[in-house]
């Protein structure tokens, strides 16, 4: 099977790439078995200098890994640095405090002595997508490889070279062979990976679909998995908000990786006293963004990662249309060969739709209005996803009050869903389950073991 690198701004095919055969698998897979075996016995202090050279690798070399983002599936340059300097930043977190993270936990019993010991488990095979192509990785890469566990990659079939350069990263600060491995695989090949003993667990970042069956193929052979799937992230705008900065973050929030982000605020829901400033506003913002050349920094968005997605987003756009939403800001895809999609605002929006029912994974700001706070909660929490929520007020008490109401796996009160190493990342709900990231995330893919003495 033919692995094809492709330009979405450009129609350019880069290279092409050979799946990996099933021996090549097989050759992979003892690789890595093998590395576990004395990985698992390096001290802390050892895997965290190799992750610090993997940190500095990855700021060394900025430009030269954030443009094969940009090329591979369109991000804008400025958007792909920003990427390139997190992972740097989950690098070094980890190397810092995985140690702190992971040692032994005392626990008060009837024993002379009694902790919780954390171990690693072995090969944990991280099944990721295209839109984040290395932040994604490397969110689970850093705490699984500083917890002593070795890393087995089957990225998304669109981004090959960045499959490819993450390897390069983790081999040129001078991990052992086999620690972190790159599989080049169709989809089908992930059933032969799952079952093999030699694997421990699956993470996956990914849609609803591709969850519930890695999920139920894990399940069946007694693996742990953690997912992190869609989301339909709620963003409140209450009456007393700041409106003008409100609405410039409301903006940013919706038009993230060009509205492909998982934790991108995608329902704009407004107190009705507020709402036709805020909309206008909001307006205002998308219309000034500008689209170009994607290795130019001045870009603000660019295509979305195929064509095929871009369609999408205009079918389900386009049936909400004729159910009875309202177009507010007309976009949408320029021609039928196109994987550009221009930011579009909805309103109206009628229940049973896709924009009302649907993750709507491009640049299409959806705006229900509301009477008051307590509808506002009621309508976030009308959702099949649960993965984060924001709440604009300038009433930080009671916005702290409305996020304990929230449906969702994380609530930022007067600023942008974001993940950073340091707080757990993760969903309930359709959006998934388990954490990435913090104290939580690193302790998923562990033994967490009693050891109790008499």
């Amino acid at each position: 099977m033919a692995i094809q690198s492709w330009n979405p701004a450009t129609n350019e095919v880069l290279k092409v790439f050979s799946a990996h055969s099933p021996d090549e698998l097989e050759n992979l897979l003892q690789r890595a078995d093998l590395a576990f075996v004395n990985w698992r016995k390096t001290l802390f202090s050892e895997r965290a200098e190799l992750m610090r050279k993997a940190a500095h690798e990855l700021k060394d070399n900025v430009t030269y890994y954030a443009e094969i983002i940009t090329r591979e599936m369109g991000k804008p340059i400025r958007e792909s640095i920003n990427e390139i300097k997190k992972c740097a930043l989950c690098c070094e977190f980890y190397a810092e405090h995985a140690e702190t993270y992971l040692q032994d936990e005392a626990i008060n019993s009837d024993a002379s002595v009694s902790y919780i010991s954390y171990e690693p488990l072995g090969i944990i095979l991280a099944i990721m997508p295209w839109n984040f192509p290395f932040w994604q990785v490397f969110r689970f890469a850093a705490p699984s490889l500083m917890a002593g566990n070795v890393g087995l990659l089957k990225h998304a079939s669109n981004v090959p070279q960045c499959a490819l350069a993450i390897e390069e990263v983790f081999r040129k600060a001078g991990f052992p062979d086999g620690v972190f491995t790159t599989t080049l695989l169709e989809s089908a090949a992930i059933e032969t990976l799952i079952k093999d003993d030699r694997v421990k667990a699956v993470t996956l970042t990914g849609s609803e679909g591709a969850g519930a069956s890695v999920a139920a193929l894990a399940g069946s052979q007694i693996k742990k998995t953690v997912l992190e799937l869609g989301g339909s992230d709620a963003f409140i705008v209450l009456a007393d908000a700041n409106l003008e900065e409100t609405a410039t973050m409301a903006a940013k929030a919706r038009m993230i990786n060009t509205g492909q982000s998982c934790i991108a605020a995608k329902r704009f829901i407004v107190e009705e006293k507020i709402a036709p400033a805020f909309i206008q506003r909001l307006k205002r913002h998308l219309q000034n963004l500008k689209t170009g050349d994607t290795l130019d920094e001045a870009t603000d968005y660019g295509p979305l990662a195929r064509p095929d997605l871009a369609a999408s987003v205009q079918q389900q756009v386009d049936e909400s249309v004729a159910k009875g939403a309202t177009v507010l800001l007309d976009g949408g895809r320029p021609d039928e060969e196109s994987a550009y999609f221009h930011p579009m605002m909805l309103t109206d929006i009628q229940p049973g739709t896709p924009a009302h029912d649907e993750e709507i994974f491009g640049p299409v700001a959806c705006i229900f209005v509301v009477k008051d706070a307590e509808e506002a909660v009621k309508v976030a929490n009308d959702c099949r996803f649960g993965l984060g929520a924001s709440i604009w007020s300038c009433n930080v008490q009671e916005a702290r009050r409305l996020a304990r109401q929230i449906e969702s796996g994380a609530v930022f009160i007067n600023g942008m869903v974001q993940s950073h190493p340091a707080l757990p990342f993760g969903g309930i709900k359709k959006s998934g389950y388990g954490r990435e990231l913090s104290y939580v995330g690193i302790r998923e893919f562990v033994n967490q073991k009693t050891v109790w003495v008499a």
